[in-house]
């Protein structure tokens, strides 16, 4: 795979993420953040577009990649990785390239995200994803020998693959999970975490399926809330509670410099 677009920018000025003025009490903002865009080649020839989310002063050289849910892009994932970053942590967002509207893919969105992270060198990986991008990011801690640990954000599987992957997941695997709903297919991931050998579960009380994304946007809305058109409080809630669950399984971060 080659890379390139790589360009550069403040935190402060990201481009392209049309929720961040919509939402942006979820979404935090640091200076200290520098935000490179990139281009990566898939095996299968269609191209990953990335964000890398570069603490200029790192706490870890462990790397989290993140993944979107079904057919949703890395925008919707900017406040998490921005969270996790102004935390020392550095932080890969992607979109997806193999996923169609009639075909998740998600081992091959796996794959994908392992590729990733090896083009750019990490050693070390937390593995994360919301929804269908949950069940990639388990798969992908199942295979990558680098995988330190699996978050997943109101997980939902396919065709019980997030459970036979979990069985036999040997790092740990933390998911937080929303309210039941048609678009978390009823909370049919919580199956995953019963059979993990090292999985904990933490319930968001009615947190609908949106509020995991940082930003959210209509579409979403539109199409899994209902009624309910999701609390950017909860959103901060979920934000706060994934960084702690990535933290935590990097292991104790040194403190910030003066």
């Amino acid at each position: 795979m080659n890379a390139r677009l790589h360009a550069p920018l403040l935190a402060f000025a990201l481009v392209g993420c049309s929720g961040l003025a919509r939402d942006g009490a979820a979404v935090p903002r640091w200076s200290g953040v520098m935000i490179e865009r990139g281009v990566f080649r898939s095996a299968t020839g269609c191209l990953l577009d990335t964000t890398r989310f570069q603490p200029r002063r790192p706490r870890t050289s462990d790397l989290a990649i993140l993944a979107p849910g079904f057919l949703r892009d890395q925008r919707q994932l900017a406040g998490l990785a921005l969270a996790l970053a102004g935390r020392g942590i550095p932080v890969v967002t992607l979109t997806f390239c193999n996923t169609s509207a009639w075909d998740g893919r998600p081992i091959r969105n796996a794959l994908d995200m392992m590729a990733v992270g090896r083009r750019l060198g990490a050693t070390a990986v937390v593995y994360a994803g919301f929804s269908a991008g949950g069940l990639a990011a388990l798969i992908a801690g199942r295979l990558d020998r680098h995988a330190v640990g699996v978050v997943a954000l109101d997980l939902v599987d396919a065709q019980g693959l997030g459970v036979g992957m979990a069985r036999a997941l040997d790092r740990p695997l933390v998911g937080l999970a929303g309210a039941p709903a048609a678009c978390n297919a009823y909370n049919n991931g919580l199956k995953v975490f019963a059979v993990a050998p090292r999985a904990s579960v933490t319930p968001i009380p009615w947190a609908s399926h949106c509020d995991f994304e940082s930003p959210t946007d209509w579409l979403c809305e539109s199409l899994c809330t209902g009624v309910d058109q999701g609390s950017a409080a909860r959103r901060r809630t979920i934000v706060a509670a994934t960084v702690t669950a990535v933290s935590d399984l990097i292991g104790p971060l040194p403190p910030t410099g003066p």
